[in-house]
């Protein structure tokens, strides 16, 4: 039976998963690399949440300094570094004036503020205590209850020396950002792919316009509700209507959370001079915000993005407890920024599937 030698077979070499060329293995390290990378920029915002706050309010202040500019050119024509220099001065002369002017009535008013309002404090909880609402006993902290809600306080501004240090910081960034901010701008989009950078030149002017008409609106708002709350309050013979009506201004540029601490303060004040004052307090406030809610905002919200009220108070509590007191300030421009660049990134994918306008010219389609 002669049968020839076997037949062996030739052995196909496939690829290992240590060989890059494989189509599944590239795949799969692309995805790990994607996770991996998430992680690492989850820890790095944790780990690195007092910098990159600091760096969020130089650009914010940047955008202040940018809007301010832009105003100004509209009535001198002059260049643009000499209209950041003269919206410095305006806006760090207009600070020192009322320090200066106000700020001895003012500073002697912020100790008897502090002793009214424990006092009122000690006589609601009293009041509480003697429906049982809570224990009796000596009187709690309500300050440190407060702020160990909002959540852990940032070390760069647990005091008074990091405050001064970190705001001389934000100036410092914001200054340096609003010289130059096509540089930054290029430095950003070098980092990105080329077909995406136009993307990005887009939404960015998205951004910027959107947040100056934001904080400027803010701005507007905050000197509604300071000057008609003090000159109101002192109509009504409140005690430090003109404190109360500074503390209201500077409140305001923090929504949901300013209207309210700022309307307590005012009650609590109010009735320590008696009921009509106290009532008078109550009304004055629901007045201001009425009008701010009603005919302010809604003005501004149709320039620039309207944020849902819950939407806001959700993302403050959330950056409050996650960064403490900077993350609270600056909540609502973050907001609205990531609101923005995501209806942005919407409209371009649905234009390029052929089911909406995408943006021309660098503003963005009607809504």
């Amino acid at each position: 039976m002669g049968s020839g030698p076997p037949t062996i077979e030739p052995h196909v070499e496939r690829p290992g998963p240590a060989e890059f060329r494989d189509p599944m293995v590239v795949r799969e390290l692309k995805r790990a690399a994607v996770w991996f990378g998430l992680a690492l920029l989850i820890i790095g915002v944790i780990v690195l949440a007092q910098p990159l706050l600091l760096i969020v309010g130089g650009m914010i202040f940047a955008v202040f300094l940018d809007g301010g500019a832009r105003l100004i050119g509209r009535f001198l024509p002059i260049g643009r570094g000499f209209r950041l220099l003269l919206a410095l001065i305006i806006g760090f002369g207009f600070i020192g004036w009322v320090f200066w002017y106000a700020g001895t009535t003012i500073a002697a008013q912020f100790e008897a503020l502090r002793i009214v309002v424990t006092a009122q404090f000690d006589r609601l909880m009293e009041f509480a205590a003697s429906l049982g609402l809570v224990p009796k006993g000596p009187p709690t902290n309500l300050g440190s209850q407060l702020l160990g809600s909002v959540g852990r306080l940032t070390s760069a501004v647990g005091s008074a020396l990091g405050a001064i240090t970190s705001v001389i910081l934000m100036i410092v960034i914001g200054i340096f950002l609003a010289i130059e901010p096509r540089i930054y701008d290029r430095g950003i989009a070098w980092m990105l792919p080329i077909r995406y950078r136009e993307q990005f030149y887009r939404i960015a002017e998205h951004v910027g316009f959107t947040l100056r008409r934001l904080l400027f609106g803010r701005l507007l708002g905050m000197i509604f509700e300071g000057f008609f709350t003090g000159i109101l309050l002192w109509l009504a013979g409140v005690p430090m209507a003109a404190l109360l009506g500074l503390i209201t201004g500077l409140l305001a540029f923090i929504p949901n959370i300013g209207a309210i601490t700022s309307g307590v303060l005012m009650v609590a004040v109010g009735f320590s001079a008696g009921p009509h004052q106290g009532f008078a307090a109550i009304i004055i406030y629901f007045f201001v915000q009425n009008v701010d809610g009603y005919l302010v905002i809604p003005y501004i919200a149709r320039r620039t993005v309207d944020l849902a009220p819950a939407v806001v108070l959700a993302m403050q509590l959330l950056m409050g407890a996650l960064f403490g007191i900077l993350g609270v300030l600056f909540a609502d421009p973050i907001l609205a920024a990531l609101k923005v660049a995501l209806m942005d990134i919407s409209r371009d994918h649905a234009a390029e599937e052929g089911e909406g306008p995408k943006a021309v010219g660098g503003k963005p389609p009607p809504a």
